[in-house]
């Protein structure tokens, strides 16, 4: 695992903010060794990212112009702000980014586990960097050169997600006027991620199963199966052992893909990586050329106590707003942080509010089936299943107009099962 490196001068001038920092930067760093150095330095700068530092009276993150090259001033090294800047820093773009004990465990795990070939689900809520996780495990291991194919099963019609695994030869169905290779031949040799595994159909879970134990994938409308050398990272947003009690989720996959779990806790349960994400987000999203703002403590403080119902999602919308409000300001202020409007509880019993000014039209429909199916959930005990059948649904479908109402801030009493 590639550490810190740091100049002799940075070790000797920076000494309480360079041990801070070599503590943490090692577990979640690229394969390229990232470097903390002063200026005039004669270390010569890999290529790696390289942070400057300097002391000074108000702490600042300038971009050097060259991808991942940085100058940080500071004035105390014990601050959290300051080593959550210099972290955000030393990050490979799109590796994980934390300070939290329990988050850098897992990376330490992560790291471990790259080097094998062992199938690896990732559970943890909406939002909580699964596919960031998945894809330091690849770039980690000794597939990295190889792809990285991320695929979302729920974003896929039934219909179509068999072939876009497995391809399909051409004229195997109407429209297949072209034979197509599929996700897992497009792997080969490198790393599948299947993401809301849960949301796969039971037809198709025995087939990836297969697929999983003999290595080798049926295209639709072939008879011979094709070899394939893949390693499969599986995600998952809700309890697996649940799907798989209430008949949703095969038993025999489950244990195939479970072979080592890797939990992520919400943002809320890990305030401490709350401000080296916050000012990774920075990094990523200020206008190219602007000055990067500094994040205030006290813009930190409001950051922190905040629940955090999206996660790091939702906090890279909160600082997508902080950057377009501060515009050329030198910090992120408190009144720069404004929060993702809290979802609406809609209940079957829910009404209008009298007086209340007229929806729109989408609105009021969205509100109305929101309520029907809260009723119909209530009265199948919050059985999805029994409740899609008395809808005249698929249990998909109403999984996907649950995901749609969360979308839209309608947060749905009771279907959560």
């Amino acid at each position: 695992m590639p550490g810190l490196a740091f100049s002799d001068n940075a070790a000797r001038l920076h000494a309480p903010l360079v041990q801070r920092a070599a503590a943490i930067v090692g577990a979640a760093s690229c394969a390229a060794t990232p470097l903390a150095r002063v200026a005039g330095d004669p270390a010569p700068i890999g290529p790696g990212p390289c942070v400057t530092l300097e002391r000074a009276a108000r702490p600042t993150l300038v971009r050097d112009g060259a991808r991942g090259r940085f100058t940080l001033t500071y004035a105390d090294p014990a601050s959290d702000t300051t080593l959550a800047a210099l972290v955000a820093a030393l990050a490979a773009p799109g590796m994980p980014i934390a300070t939290n004990p329990e988050s850098l465990s897992i990376l330490a795990l992560a790291e471990r586990l790259a080097a094998s070939e062992i199938p690896v689900l990732i559970n943890g809520p909406t939002g909580t960097g699964k596919e960031v996780l998945s894809r330091f495990i690849h770039a980690r291991s000794p597939r990295a050169a190889k792809p990285f194919v991320a695929v979302n099963c729920a974003a896929m019609p039934d219909a179509m997600l068999e072939a876009l695994l497995f391809g399909h030869r051409k004229g195997a169905f109407t429209g297949a006027t072209e034979a197509s290779e599929g996700f897992f031949r497009a792997a080969d040799g490198g790393t599948l991620l299947l993401d809301e595994i849960a949301e796969m159909p039971l037809s198709l879970q025995a087939k990836l199963l297969r697929a999983l134990q003999e290595g080798e994938v049926v295209p639709i409308g072939s008879t011979q199966p094709i070899k394939v050398d893949v390693r499969v990272i599986a995600c998952a947003n809700r309890d697996l052992p649940t799907e798989v009690a209430e008949g949703r989720f095969r038993a025999d996959l489950f244990y195939r893909l479970n072979v080592f779990p890797l939990a992520l806790r919400p943002l809320r349960e890990r305030a401490e990586d709350v401000a080296p994400l916050a000012f990774a987000l920075i990094l990523r999203h200020a206008a190219p050329g602007k000055a990067l703002p500094w994040l205030s403590d006290a813009a930190l403080a409001m950051l922190r106590l905040h629940g955090w119902p999206g996660n790091v999602r939702e906090l890279e919308n909160v600082i997508r707003r902080a950057l377009l409000l501060a515009d050329d300001s030198a910090e992120i202020l408190p009144a720069h942080i404004i929060f993702d409007q809290p979802a609406r509880l809609v209940s079957a019993e829910s009404a209008p509010i009298p007086g209340q000014a007229p929806a729109k039209l989408s609105n009021i429909v969205q509100i109305s089936e929101a309520r029907a199916i809260m009723r119909t959930l209530d009265a199948c005990g919050g059985s999805r299943v029994a409740a899609a059948r008395q809808l005249g649904i698929s249990e998909r479908t109403l999984r996907y107009r649950l995901a749609a109402f969360r979308e839209a801030g309608l947060a749905v009493a009771g279907a959560a099962r």
